[in-house]
């Protein structure tokens, strides 16, 4: 009785063993595979990225979005015109020279709304160039692979009794399915950003419009903000996976199976984490000055000393 347990034991074990190891084997390809995609999806410019797309969106800003925005300009100008002739004592102080610089504002507001889209491009040509060189810098390799990291896995696996080695197993099966859906967010970040570029770059025309005022030039000047935070988010993004890349290479050094695969799913997660982050981040540090200019003026205002 006790070798047919013994012998049911040992099938058991074996079975665990090569459950564990056919669960290791490829459970980070997919997390693999979308970090090393990383780099070369948040580097692309808009055009590159998807020509269809980009096609779309450049066509509706200019068949559906520019003449918005030329109804936009038409009402701007006309209200910049009231206030350049009303600001002077009320009409009885009216100089020629406002009409000149009105019409000199008429054209830069023209000029800007006909170029919105080169304007737009520029930017991200801009970030696209700092990610270029970010990438030669920032260098290491992002895979994961638990065979190399501990190279006698396998023995550790024959030296477990029964009970741990169903912990382990049950341990790979979660974080195997653990590991689909990091996958599946780190897809979501590189290509919502992506989908929001588009979004964003579609309507172009009608916050330049309102630039050339001065009560409603924040509307330009905020989306002018948020662009370069768009196209700075990617080397943010960078960052994060330079920064993933130097610290999975300490899982080379544990010496427990266990330890290892938390260790890379931790890894994974705080990637994770960081990369949903760079997008409130970029927009933080390049809007936070202006919230810092309106909140000291909002001060000033209710001051009982002002």
């Amino acid at each position: 009785m006790q070798s047919i347990l013994d012998k049911l034991a040992e099938w058991l074990k074996e079975l665990l063993i090569s459950g564990i190891l056919g669960n290791l084997s490829g459970m980070f390809d997919t997390v693999n595979t979308k970090v090393g995609e990383i780099a070369g999806e948040v580097g692309m410019m808009p055009s590159a990225w998807n020509g269809g797309v980009f096609n779309l969106i450049r066509s509706l800003s200019e068949t559906v979005i520019i003449p918005i925005a030329g109804i936009i300009l038409t009402f701007v100008m006309c209200y910049e015109l009231i206030q350049l002739v009303i600001e002077k004592n009320n009409l009885h102080d009216v100089d020629t020279w406002i009409f000149f610089k009105w019409i000199f504002k008429t054209f830069v507001a023209v000029f800007l709304v006909t170029n919105t889209w080169n304007i737009v491009m520029a930017i991200f040509d801009v970030a696209q160039n700092v990610v270029s060189q970010s990438g030669g810098i920032i260098s290491g390799s992002t895979s994961i692979d638990l065979s190399t990291a501990i190279p006698d896995m396998e023995a550790q696996l024959e030296a477990m009794d029964l009970g741990p080695l169903l912990g382990l197993w049950f341990q790979s099966m979660v974080v195997g399915l653990t590991m689909n859906i990091l996958s599946i967010c780190i897809f979501l970040v590189v290509y919502g950003r992506m989908i929001e570029i588009y979004l964003v770059t579609s309507v172009g025309p009608i916050p330049f419009a309102t630039m050339s005022n001065r009560e409603w030039s924040g509307v330009g000047q905020n989306y002018l903000k948020s662009l370069i935070a768009l196209g700075f988010q990617a080397f943010l993004i960078m960052i994060c996976v330079g920064i993933y890349a130097v610290l999975i290479q300490e899982i080379s050094t544990a010496d427990n199976i266990s330890a290892a695969i938390w260790g890379c799913m931790g890894y994974t997660v705080l990637l994770c984490f960081t990369l949903f982050k760079t997008g409130s981040m970029a927009k933080g540090i390049f809007s936070r000055s202006e919230e810092r200019r309106v909140g000291k003026e909002c001060r000033s205002r209710w001051s009982p000393y002002h």
